[in-house]
């Protein structure tokens, strides 16, 4: 679990983040969303540790990164995957080779063992034949798995995504959202996942803040957002005739089975 309590963060003095309290559970999806400027990129770059809020705590598990001493924040780091925007692949290395990376780096395991796990990561992503294969030979959506592999090879308690559906076809980023949720479950991970996908949030917003102008403005499920009436998340969500349309319908099939949410 990761635990916000009055975070704030300015730039040349003027304010970013504005105050916020938020709690990111364990083994559940944990969606940051927002328009352009809502703070929430600075937001979790105060959570990773790239930047130093002026106030508040950041508690991994009953510890505040906010203080600790450079060797503490190493050792936490150690216990963060990362699923860049755009996968951050080495170019030079095969799909092996980068997912082994992080390995090679920090873990002082036996070459054996390290291949071993490499290919076990791969298999889970179901990228075991691209192996060999290097990034400008698979597709968007492989080179995505492979950034999953790699987040995941050194088992982190904290996995955080930024925008991992960006450049891909909606069916492919399907298929990320349901890997991501999947290993999220099956790890025990506190996910964070910041992206402007609706579909995303629609699927595997377990739990979703929404930022506007440094603040947090609403949280909920993907099932309590149907029924929220934040105008301003409103507008942000369902801002096309289509989303709109689309929220009604599921309204109605909620109202036939008997169920809804109101928040």
């Amino acid at each position: 679990m990761i635990e916000l309590k009055g975070v704030k963060k300015s730039f040349d003095g003027k304010a970013i983040i504005k105050g916020v309290d938020m709690v990111m559970e364990t083994g559940k999806c944990n969606l940051i969303i927002g328009s352009s400027g809502s703070g929430k990129t600075v937001l979790t770059k105060c959570i990773v540790g790239l930047f130093t809020p002026e106030e508040g705590e950041i508690i991994f598990d009953g510890e505040n990164m906010v203080g600790m001493e450079t060797k503490e924040k190493k050792n936490l780091r150690q216990q963060i995957g990362m699923l860049f925007q755009g996968s951050a692949l080495f170019d030079s290395m095969t799909v092996e080779q980068n997912v082994m990376f992080p390995l090679d780096m920090f873990s002082g395991l036996p070459y054996k063992e390290r291949k071993k796990k490499v290919a076990d990561v791969l298999s889970r992503v179901q990228l075991s034949e691209a192996a060999n294969k290097y990034p400008a030979e698979i597709s968007g959506g492989m080179k995505k798995r492979v950034g999953i592999a790699r987040a995941i090879i050194l088992n982190p308690k904290y996995l955080f995504c930024d925008e991992p559906n960006s450049g891909l076809d909606p069916q492919t980023s399907l298929l990320i959202d349901k890997l991501i949720h999947e290993i999220t479950v099956e790890y025990n991970m506190t996910t964070i996942v910041v992206t402007h996908d609706m579909n995303s949030v629609m699927e595997i917003g377990d739990h979703i803040v929404y930022m506007y102008q440094g603040n947090v403005q609403w949280e909920g499920s993907n099932k309590e957002i149907i029924y929220s009436d934040d105008k301003l998340l409103n507008d942000f969500i369902f801002a096309s005739d289509f989303l709109q349309d689309a929220k009604k319908m599921r309204q109605l099939e909620d109202a036939k089975k008997g169920v809804g949410v109101k928040n």
